[in-house]
């Protein structure tokens, strides 16, 4: 199998551009979806991160819609990324002697509650066009945890289902292609599957409650 080159840190250009995903306002997966039955989900547990600077906005909302559709048996994990100390990612992997270190803290935290979730939900609100800025941090650890001795990060996130939950202010869905593209070249190099990007329009907390073709899509966006 050709080896793909890894995500460089932020500020340099991304590995392996493609095209940005499809607009449609229900981006799709990349891959054939797990049935929707209770019994396929088996042992399936979720993990929402919540990327918005503020707790009980419309992503969050959202995002809490989609969740109430899943069978009673599925765990599920809520961490709000503001409420955790993330520390500043520094990129040391050419600096002689240098080496990434086990996480501690929350990120340690974060890294445990990654790796223990079978699909792993991004619920960021679309910030300029892409996801929050804590939500951006959260990714950048990926690369230095792909380098934590004992670890196994990409291994182990192999064959684990990424998936996104985003609302917007404008009208045209489009703007939340840089976002989507984020999520999808992760998850691609990261060998998971792309489960899609749920998108809602909603700029006051609530607004998004009145967008009713969201809330249809939310019923069935991990089981459809």
């Amino acid at each position: 199998m050709h080896e793909i080159a890894e995500p460089a840190a932020s500020g340099d250009p991304a590995p392996e551009p493609t095209a940005a995903p499809a607009a449609d306002p229900g981006i799709g997966p990349t891959a054939d979806p797990a049935p929707g039955s209770s019994t396929a989900f088996g042992d399936r547990s979720f993990l929402f991160l919540l990327g918005s600077s503020r707790a009980g906005g419309n992503t969050e909302l959202l995002a809490r819609r989609a969740a109430e559709q899943l069978p009673q048996h599925v765990t599920q994990r809520w961490l709000r990324l503001a409420d955790l100390t993330q520390p500043v990612f520094r990129d040391v992997r050419h600096a002689e002697g240098a080496r990434y270190p086990q996480p501690g803290g929350h990120a340690g935290e974060l890294l445990a509650a990654t790796l223990s979730a079978t699909d792993l939900v991004i619920a960021s609100p679309l910030y300029w066009y892409s996801v929050s800025s804590s939500t951006k941090l959260y990714l950048d650890h990926w690369s230095g945890w792909l380098r934590v001795p004992g670890v196994g990060f990409r291994a182990r996130m192999a064959g684990r289902t990424l998936w996104g939950v985003t609302a917007l202010a404008g009208e045209d869905p489009s703007d939340a292609d840089p976002l989507a593209g984020t999520l999808e070249l992760t998850a691609r190099y990261m060998r998971m599957r792309f489960g899609g990007v749920l998108l809602g329009n909603g700029t006051r907390p609530g607004d998004v409650l009145a967008d009713h073709a969201a809330l249809r899509r939310a019923k069935t966006f991990f089981t459809p």
